[in-house]
C-alpha cells in the first residue's frame, strides 16, 4: 500500500495519513509505540482533522508491542480523535493487537477489522 499521489499526505513518525471520502487513512509505520511518539501522533492527527473526531481507516504493520503504559494512554487518547476505527490487515494481525490492547475491557470507540480496504471502508460510512 502506498499513499495517493492526488491529495495532501501528512506523515507522522508511526503513520502516513490521508483523507479519502472523510475517513481519515492511516498507513501504519514500524516504530515501537511510546507515550512520547502517540502524543506527537495524536497532536498531528489534530491538527489534520481540525480537532474534529473521525472515523479512521488504518492499514496495519508489524511493530514491536507497546508497554503497559503506553497500552493504557493509547486507549485512553482514541475517543479524542477517531469516531471508529477500522483495521486493515492479513488475517490475525489486527486481531492481535485488539487482544493485546483491549484485554480487560471493549475498545473505547467501535472497532473492526478487515482482511480488505473495501469492506473496511463500507462499514466506517456509517460513521460520517
Amino acid at each position: 500500500m502506498a499513499p495517493p499521489k492526488d491529495r495532501q499526505i501528512f506523515e507522522g513518525e508511526i503513520a502516513t495519513y490521508w483523507f479519502d471520502d472523510g475517513i481519515l487513512v492511516s498507513l501504519s509505520k514500524s516504530p515501537k509505540r511510546t507515550v512520547a511518539n502517540i502524543t506527537d501522533n495524536i497532536a498531528l492527527v489534530k491538527r489534520i482533522t481540525s480537532n474534529q473526531t473521525v472515523p479512521l481507516l488504518i492499514y496495519l504493520a508489524n511493530s514491536p508491542v507497546p508497554d503497559k503504559e503506553t497500552r493504557k494512554f493509547s486507549t485512553e487518547q482514541l475517543p479524542n480523535v477517531y469516531k471508529a476505527m477500522a483495521m486493515v490487515s492479513k488475517p490475525g494481525l489486527a486481531q492481535l493487537i485488539m487482544n493485546i490492547l483491549f484485554k480487560f475491557k471493549p475498545p473505547p470507540i467501535p472497532m473492526k477489522s478487515f482482511t480488505n480496504d473495501k469492506d473496511a471502508k463500507e462499514w466506517l460510512m456509517q460513521y460520517l
